[in-house]
């Protein structure tokens, strides 16, 4: 893929994203003697999967509290940060909206600036795969992601009788952290089988002390007396001006749980716009269901001086992050002239390469144990919504593919909308390819995928509308070499 970079030649590392990839991509480029600039749209490193509450949070919860046996490892990343912060240009609070030719467009505290590279690491994570169902846009409904964000970041609850419905380990994993914390678990909601899950049992102890936390929270669940169904369709989400309710199906029983939230998710995707707009090349990855960027074993791109580790390139989780974060890096140095033939860097990378083939059989196991159903689109109602942004049904999307206006997943955003608002298709992509799939009778693969637009994620209407000076002061902020011709 990518080709050697003069390590002569003039430089500048960036890394986008500060969770486990990023920070130990950052600990191995500065020990190398790099000091990369590191972006990070939280207030304080560690990612989603260990995101540490704001400095004047106004409470506090011990790292045992909101990691669990993961706290050592949450404990590990953070310390490293904090000893890492003199030794690289960190900027929290700090959004990427944007990638042009060797330049990333950045907002924080309302500023637009642009930060120049030579050479990206993207390790932007995951987010949650929303696959919808009927009452899913009421109050109280939320994704599994953000009942996460609520817990650890704001050390509040969504409510007070929470039923955890999709599937994926971070279904058995939250709902663990809400009833450890106190809250009233009153189910846990799989749509996917137990003899699923247990014919995968070969693959998930390719990860053995994984595969055993996984047990505990399932065990621990069951033995405080939560309910936890498997098997289950999800009907809908009930009430009047909030969630009150939720009703599945099983087998031909509808069963009602009354609750005052949900939390709902369909193990996680990729956050891959900013490789998008990078230029990078992508495929479809049937494992993850998804279009990825294409990379290599140790995280390059398509795209010379662009590398990509973590979440952010296929979901694998979060030792594997911290594992992809170091091989990126690696490659890094290689491609610049770093420590070229140095034996040890090679045995470094080769054991780095054996431990993530082990992981990525495991991650094949998951996938198996809790494939999200690729059914469902079939079954929704013409009144459900799919994209909440621009208030588009179900029923609008199939007239518009029964008509044969559209086939391909860009078509059908051309003509209804769908994908164009604040989250840019990042929560509603996924069902809008589910549902074009299940009325063309194409594969998934075959439907196209939404392509990446700028800005990624909302920023002020300002930010699009910089008056000529204010544009001039942003090209002489960007040094003369990197700045477009």
């Amino acid at each position: 893929m990518s080709a050697a970079i003069d390590k002569n030649s003039m430089h500048r590392v960036v890394i986008v994203g500060a969770g486990p990839a990023g920070v130990r991509a950052a600990e191995t480029l500065v020990a190398a003697g790099i000091v990369p600039v590191m972006i990070d749209e939280a207030a304080r490193a560690g990612g989603q999967i260990y995101r540490q509450p704001p400095a004047d949070a106004g409470f506090a919860r011990s790292k045992r509290t909101l990691y669990g046996m993961e706290a050592g490892k949450a404990d590990a990343v953070h310390s490293t940060m904090a000893g890492l912060l003199s030794t690289l240009d960190y900027r929290p609070d700090t959004l990427v909206w944007g990638c042009g030719a060797a330049r990333l467009d950045t907002l924080h505290a309302g500023r637009q600036r642009t930060v120049p590279y030579s050479h990206l690491l993207i390790a932007t994570g995951a987010t949650d795969r929303v696959l919808p169902f009927p009452g899913w846009t009421l109050p109280g409904v939320y994704t599994l992601g953000a009942a996460q964000i609520a817990l650890k970041s704001q050390g509040c609850a969504i409510g007070r009788r929470v039923v955890f419905a999709g599937t994926g380990p971070l279904l058995y994993l939250v709902a663990y952290q809400y009833a450890k914390a106190g809250a009233q678990v009153e189910a846990v909601l799989d749509t996917n089988p137990f003899s699923r899950q247990f014919a995968a049992t070969p693959r998930l102890l390719r990860q053995p002390s994984t595969f055993a936390k996984g047990l505990y929270y399932v065990g621990w669940l069951a033995a405080h007396g939560v309910r936890i169904e498997r098997g289950v369709t999800l009907v809908r989400a009930t009430g009047d001006k909030a969630v009150q309710a939720m009703t599945y199906r099983r087998g031909e029983q509808e069963l009602t749980i009354p609750c005052d939230a949900v939390g709902f998710g369909y193990g996680l995707r990729s956050e891959t716009q900013l490789a998008d707009l990078a230029g990078c090349r992508f495929r479809f990855d049937p494992l993850n269901r998804a279009w990825l960027p294409e990379r290599d074993s140790a995280g390059r791109t398509s795209v010379p001086g662009v590398y990509l580790a973590g979440d952010g390139a296929g979901i694998a989780g979060a030792d594997a992050a911290e594992l992809a974060g170091r091989r990126a890096a690696l490659a890094m140095l290689e491609d610049l002239g770093y420590r070229a033939g140095n034996a040890d860097a090679q045995a470094q990378a080769a054991k780095l390469d054996r431990q993530l083939a082990n992981i990525a059989e495991f991650r094949i196991g998951l996938e198996q144990a809790f494939a999200p159903p690729s059914d469902c689109a079939s079954q929704w109602p013409d009144d459900m919504t799919v994209c909440r942004c621009e208030e588009i049904d179900a029923g609008t999307l199939r007239r518009c593919i029964r008509a044969g206006e559209a086939s391909e997943i860009n078509r059908l955003k051309a003509l209804t909308r769908v994908g164009m608002g604040r989250c840019q298709g990042r929560m509603c992509s996924a069902a809008a390819a589910e549902l074009l799939s299940a009325e063309t009778g194409k594969p998934i693969a075959e439907v196209g995928r939404l392509r990446g637009q700028a800005p990624i994620k909302p920023v002020p209407l300002s930010i699009a509308m910089m008056d000529e000076a204010s544009q001039a002061d942003h090209l002489a902020a960007i040094p003369e070499h990197a700045r477009d011709d």
